[in-house]
């Protein structure tokens, strides 16, 4: 049997599939062309968005799309 994964939300306890990126950097720590990734459910999108944007993190946010699966000749 093999075991389907998906990438989860990161928010805290939140195991729903992501289906938002949120792109963010700390302009006192980063580069600013650095990009650190947070994912998102449908549920935490917005929660997550305005925590990174109270502290001016925030830099896009796109919807997430899983990779091309190589393993496909």
């Amino acid at each position: 049997m093999v075991e389907e994964f998906f990438p989860e939300c990161s928010a805290k306890g939140c195991r729903a599939r992501a289906v938002w990126v949120l792109r963010w950097n700390n302009p006192k720590l980063h580069d600013p062309l650095h990009r650190k990734t947070w994912l998102a459910c449908e549920d935490h999108r917005e929660h997550l968005r305005d925590f990174l944007n109270a502290r001016g993190f925030l830099r896009e946010v796109t919807e997430f799309r899983a990779p091309p699966d190589d393993s496909t000749p």
